[in-house]
């Protein structure tokens, strides 16, 4: 089976949520269950990429083919996105894009099974309250309130594959001083606790509270990946030509107040 390995850089705040749980943030984001890493459900993801086609009418694409109907599978598969770089705030400039070591090891894996060529070579790996990155040997990096020593610099070739999955060539240039790999532990705390909550208020006409409600959202430039699949050559060729003249799509909540951009870049 052909298959399109799809970076996806947020241009925009992003909520891909997954409904009301009655906890202290009302509208969390969708999480992997196990990890509780943000993830966007391919089956949204899928019917962002249909909406977008239905508005578009791409050449090559046959809506109900590809995308399938109530009695027919499509010809193609979406994966759900996947967390690849966070960005969180920092002391020691405007923020940081952490990854961490399963994050990497899931990224090579999946570009295997993608047939795609990994640059991230051996096996990476940080310990606690340390970071691999830009910095003076032992210096002191501070996110949120957390402190981290340099514990060493960017595995061999991590920069070259995450610039693969960025579209802007600037975006690309900030990649070798901005990421930072810490252990799976600390980069969890932050994927967990580090999201941005919003309130948001329904007012009534007399502009008094209606509805007050928290809603967790990702931070503009978080990177996320999803491979699509076909049954055929074909339709992945028509998808790969289509989204690289047409590199923009619009997934999660929120459409309305103009959250979920992504720029996507094919592998």
């Amino acid at each position: 089976m052909e298959t399109l390995f799809l970076g996806m850089l947020a241009e925009t705040f992003v909520h891909p949520g997954m409904g009301s749980i009655g906890g202290a943030i009302d509208l969390p984001v969708a999480r992997e269950v196990a990890t509780d890493y943000p993830v966007i459900a391919g089956s949204s993801l899928k019917g962002a990429f249909k909406v977008k086609a239905e508005d578009e009418i791409p050449a090559g694409v046959d809506i109900g083919k590809t995308f399938g109907a109530p009695d027919q599978a499509g010809e193609i598969l979406v994966s759900d996105a996947r967390l690849l770089l966070l960005p969180v705030r920092t002391l020691n400039g405007s923020y940081k894009w952490a990854t961490s070591p399963h994050l990497l090891e899931r990224l090579a894996r999946d570009l295997a099974r993608a047939g795609k060529d990994c640059a991230v070579a051996g096996q990476v790996s940080v310990t606690a309250r340390r970071y691999l990155g830009v910095g003076a040997e032992d210096s002191v990096l501070h996110l949120e309130e957390r402190q981290f020593r340099r514990g060493g610099p960017l595995p061999d070739g991590l920069g070259t594959a995450l610039k693969r999955l960025i579209r802007h060539q600037q975006t690309r240039g900030r990649i070798d001083g901005q990421v930072i790999v810490l252990s799976d532990d600390d980069f969890a705390w932050f994927a967990r606790y580090g999201l941005a909550v919003a309130a948001r208020n329904e007012l009534k006409p007399n502009k008094s509270s209606n509805n007050l409600w928290f809603e967790e959202t990702l931070a503009p430039d978080s990177l996320f990946y999803s491979l699509i699949i076909g049954r055929q050559a074909p339709p992945i060729q028509a998808m790969r030509t289509w989204l690289e003249g047409e590199p923009y799509v619009q997934a999660g909540g929120n459409e309305t107040v103009g959250q979920g951009w992504f720029a996507l870049q094919a592998v």
